[in-house]
């Protein structure tokens, strides 16, 4: 069989260009029947593609307007410096607020409300997910209450023993939660006498020349920091192991909350007549106004919406826990000035100490606990 399509001289086999265009790289057109010649002509042009969000890209643009891209450049550019300054401004504004506030108070606003709006979020999620989680938030809280009240008895002078008062402490809340509510008495009592034996024993070791009456005053102050933190926080478990605990948990908490802001939005703003101005100088009877209002409607809110309560059972809650909250903080308020002091500790930027807010809702467990037995719907008696 012959092959035409080699190349008579080297024998190399034609270009597909070549063949493309029927003829070789010598220039002799190929003669082959079964493949003519290619006519380009022939073929009609391609037609335009449709303008889709795919090939928008592929059609062409005219050309830019370099007057017009300036122009929206400094549009942008004047809007960017217009929201800045404004930004500023508004920072600078409350800047200033903040700086007010803090000076007729002592407290640094914005720091005070981001720690209380984190300490919030965390205590609510413990709560709302499974109420267990409260249990490790209740004991540290406690031990860290019983560690910043026993440093501020010792730096006035006191003879408090940190360590004892710490471990009592810890079987105290532990006990309320996890025995028998009877049994937290009996903790309460081994607790108290834990701490006041080692307090005396410690005396006798020591040998100083303390007067019976400075001795005395110390075993009796450790026995009330016993009762004061790690017991009331032991009773909050007590009503948390409650069915449905939880939620009157949460409802005095938010109640004592919205007693302590309403006082302190009302006095800040209308605040003319102290309360109490040998105990807190800067807690005024529209302070405590405000807390009325505030602790009222969230007692009726939460009672409605929450506790499944008549309205009627929400204003004796709210003002009961108005009640301890207010008694409680003008009671640490008394044991600081009695101490000489402003704050139990810098621990918390804008709140002092974690006892400077917790002053209110220790108090308020025993009144939630009542209520509980007398109001509840799910005790069966």
């Amino acid at each position: 069989m012959s092959d035409e399509t080699r190349d008579a001289d080297d024998g190399t086999p034609p270009t597909r260009r070549d063949a493309r265009g029927g003829a070789p790289a010598d220039g002799i057109p190929l003669v082959d029947a079964a493949f003519p010649s290619f006519d380009a002509d022939a073929i009609p042009p391609r037609p335009p593609l449709p303008v889709t969000p795919e090939n928008t890209s592929q059609v062409p643009l005219g050309p830019l307007d370099t007057a017009d891209h300036n122009a929206i450049r400094e549009q942008w550019r004047a809007a960017r410096d217009e929201l800045g300054s404004h930004v500023s401004h508004a920072r600078d504004q409350l800047d200033q607020a903040n700086e007010r506030i803090k000076q007729r108070t002592g407290r640094d606003l914005i720091l005070a409300i981001l720690i209380g709006l984190a300490f919030g979020a965390a205590l609510l999620a413990s709560l709302l997910f499974i109420k267990a989680l409260f249990v490790p938030f209740a004991l540290a809280a406690a031990l860290l209450g019983v560690y910043e009240l026993s440093r501020a008895l010792r730096a006035s002078g006191r003879r408090i023993d940190v360590v004892p008062q710490l471990i009592a402490a810890a079987f105290l809340v532990l006990s309320a939660y996890f025995a028998e509510p009877w049994l937290c008495w009996v903790m309460l009592f081994v607790a108290v006498a834990f701490v006041v034996v080692w307090r005396l024993i410690a005396q006798m070791v020591v040998k100083d020349g303390r007067t019976y009456g400075d001795v005395l005053t110390d075993a009796v102050i450790s026995g009330f920091v016993q009762v004061y933190v790690p017991f009331l926080a032991g009773v909050a478990l007590i009503l948390l192991e409650q069915e449905g605990g939880q939620w009157w948990v949460l409802s005095f908490i938010a109640i004592a909350v919205a007693a302590d802001t309403g006082a302190y939005a009302a006095g800040l703003a209308f605040g003319r007549h102290p309360m109490a101005p040998k105990i807190s100088p800067k807690k005024t009877w529209e302070g405590f106004g405000g807390a009325v209002a505030a602790s009222l409607i969230a007692g009726v809110l939460l009672a409605i919406f929450l506790l499944e309560l008549p309205w009627w059972a929400g204003l004796i809650f709210g003002a009961s826990i108005l009640l301890s909250a207010t008694l409680g903080d003008l009671g640490e308020s008394m044991l600081k000035r009695d101490l000489g002091i402003k704050d139990m500790s810098s621990w918390l930027p804008g709140h002092g100490g974690l006892l400077d807010r917790l002053d209110s809702i220790l108090p308020s467990t025993i009144p939630a606990l009542c209520l509980y037995f007398l109001l509840s719907p799910w005790v069966v008696m």
